[in-house]
């Protein structure tokens, strides 16, 4: 089952497509990944990139992928698509494929995207890949896309996003731990339901604020189809202290 993920972002295309497609603007508020980076572009060729994710403070799992952009089409939307891959031993992501959509509205623009992987590690990792990671990734990727849409809207940047993010979650924890040592397991129990419904500050990013579910008439776009694979080589694998 692919992912999708969609926000109504309150500014103009121009702004939302620089700070989606320039790459240190992008892994700022992407949950997704650590550093992404331009690879030498090469003459006729779809432009290539490396990208990187710390999943430990010591590991580093890192891939490579190929994208196109096309960013004047005569309705006035724009998209851009993705082929990657990982070749690292560690990353239950094999390979995938993926677009953005960019769709200008009397209130915004529509940024949309959807995309879908091939796990590794056989039936073991198809079953991780269903239980828990590809709901953590449709998770990681809404909380991100309502990450920059606070960025552009409210002007809270990636990083005061991520820390008032982690400020309110703490004080959740505290208030359940709280009720369950003064009320008991029941008392327990209901602060951790109310903590789990009631909705973050309109400041705190929030995954709950994206739609997840894509129209009927959702696919991928055409240009998908021009891309080539990403390469598979190994990646070296990265270790930081």
């Amino acid at each position: 089952m692919s992912l999708y993920i969609e926000a109504l972002i309150r500014a103009d295309v121009e702004t939302v497509w620089e700070h989606t497609q320039e790459p240190a603007r992008h892994q700022r508020w992407d949950l997704r990944f650590t550093e992404i980076d331009h690879l030498p572009a090469v003459t006729g060729e779809p432009r290539r990139f490396r990208y990187a994710t710390r999943v430990l403070p010591f590991l580093t799992v890192s891939g490579t992928g190929v994208s196109a952009g096309e960013k004047r089409r005569p309705d006035g939307t724009r998209t851009s698509a993705l082929r990657f891959a990982s070749a690292h031993p560690l990353s239950l992501l094999a390979e995938g494929s993926g677009y953005w959509r960019y769709v200008p509205t009397g209130d915004g623009v529509r940024f949309l995207t959807g995309y879908d992987y091939r796990p590794r590690w056989g039936h073991a990792g198809a079953l991780a890949d269903r239980v828990l990671f590809r709901p953590l990734m449709g998770w990681a990727t809404a909380w991100s896309f309502d990450r920059l849409r606070l960025w552009l809207e409210r002007g809270v940047t990636p990083e005061r996003g991520l820390a008032r993010a982690a400020a309110e979650a703490g004080a959740r924890v505290l208030c359940v731990a709280a009720a369950g040592v003064l009320g008991g397991p029941v008392a327990g129990l209901a602060a951790a339901a109310v903590a789990l419904w009631v909705p973050p500050l309109p400041g705190t990013p929030a995954a709950r604020r994206c739609l997840r579910t894509p129209p009927a008439r959702a696919r991928a776009p055409r240009l998908l189809d021009r891309l080539p694979a990403a390469a598979t080589r190994a990646e070296p694998q990265e270790q930081s202290a």
